[in-house]
């Protein structure tokens, strides 16, 4: 099915995705106990048009600029980390789906909002069959799967005939089974599951050599003339994640901000918190590293953009800094949320306070492999000092 649609402005689709705030933040509970995201949520960021951000024009698409997918994920973590993350990893593997034959796209994008999970991690195998691969595995931290019609999955190819070497294929949902193991501290609404391949058939179509995808070439003749096509993948995933995070640290400002008037210090003589000087040098530094995480995601994405528009090649040394940059946005939202956190007082461990939710969330995002500051920032260390990266992930 081919749909074209007028492309909607940058500032309506953040406007859209600001409208949706308070059925976020009021599903948001509901969300964590029951570890998936809330239909409701589901629905209103669909007909916000979120899901639709990294689809092709051709099929109803907004083939968004990763700026606009920053500060939509910023106003969406401002509600809810959850909500935010999944729409941010939906985003990830939905631009991997366009790297694929066209054909295979007309399968994938046969719904305009059509949905798709996906992995980095080589954890399963796979073995050539007649006219495709049989694929065996398991991959965890599948983000989003139960709302999902397609998974991205990498697998090592195991060929009689040549070296092991890792692949990307896309499978329906369907050919899947879902782990319900998602038992955790943080992000608990992004409902991350394990799913599981049993034998699994994928059609040679459906099929990419891994290294070619990290690259960003394209298999595609549709979108081989689409800026969003012309990057490679590390640094459009590092692009598509940090809005969550700066949302989530936006989201602690807010919080605290919203609970400070009245507040006492409790056994002290400050009858109102906002008096004491600790709390000015407390906000001042937690405001200013908000600011900072800000500077670093704008950063990433805006030399994203800046190169998928002219289409010039990427040195080692800009694609380590997007995963610098990447790491920097982690870091110093973590600070911020860690200070306003720490402000907040014994009243904000209540499970109906925001303030540590968000806290747990982003230090779930922190973890993460790809995410996480100290390894971002020893690889691009590592290239500073004229070294080879360490990683395919680059």
């Amino acid at each position: 099915m081919v749909l074209t649609s007028e492309i909607p402005t940058r500032e309506d689709l953040v406007g859209r995705a600001a409208d949706v705030v308070p059925l976020l933040r009021e599903n948001a509970a509901w969300s964590e106990e029951n570890r998936r995201l809330h239909e409701k949520s589901v629905d209103a960021l669909a007909d916000a048009g979120v899901f639709r951000l990294r689809t092709p024009h051709r099929y109803g698409g907004y083939e968004a600029d990763t700026r606009t997918l920053v500060e939509v994920a910023t106003e969406l973590g401002r509600a809810d980390g959850s909500a935010a993350w999944t729409a941010s990893v939906y985003w990830i593997p939905t631009w991997m789906a366009g790297l694929f034959p066209d054909e295979v796209q007309d399968e994938v994008f046969a719904e305009p909002d059509s949905r798709v999970c996906g992995t980095l991690s080589p954890t399963a195998t796979a073995v050539p069959a007649d006219g495709g691969v049989v694929v065996n595995g398991r991959w965890g931290f599948i983000t989003g799967a139960w709302h999902s019609r397609w998974q991205e999955v990498i697998a090592i190819l195991l060929d009689p005939d040549g070296e092991p070497a890792p692949i990307i294929a896309l499978v329906p949902m369907s050919d899947l089974t879902i782990v319900d193991d998602w038992h955790t501290a943080g992000l608990k609404g992004t409902g991350s599951v394990s799913t599981v391949a049993d034998n699994v058939f994928v059609p040679r179509e459906r099929v990419l050599p891994l290294g070619a995808v990290v690259q960003g070439n394209n298999a595609s003749t549709a979108n081989a003339g689409s800026a969003i096509y012309r990057a490679p993948l590390l640094p459009v995933a590092a692009a598509s994640s940090v809005g969550t995070v700066v949302g989530l640290a936006k989201a602690a400002q807010e919080a605290f901000f919203e609970r400070l008037p009245g507040r006492k210090i409790t056994y002290t003589d400050y009858e109102n918190q906002r008096d004491a000087p600790l709390t000015h040098l407390q906000v001042a530094e937690a405001t200013m590293k908000v600011d900072e995480a800000q500077f670093h995601a704008h950063r990433l994405a805006d030399l994203v953009d800046a190169k998928a528009a002219t289409g010039t090649p990427w040195s080692i040394g800009e694609r380590a800094l997007a995963r610098a940059d990447l790491g920097a946005v982690c870091k110093r939202a973590k600070e911020a949320v860690d200070i306003f956190h720490t402000a907040s007082g014994g009243s904000s461990i209540y499970s109906d306070v925001p303030m540590q939710r968000i806290h747990r969330d982003v230090e779930a995002v922190n973890l993460h492999a790809l995410m996480h500051p100290d390894t971002n920032a020893e690889l691009y260390g590592r290239v500073l000092c004229g070294l080879p990266p360490n990683t395919l992930y680059i």
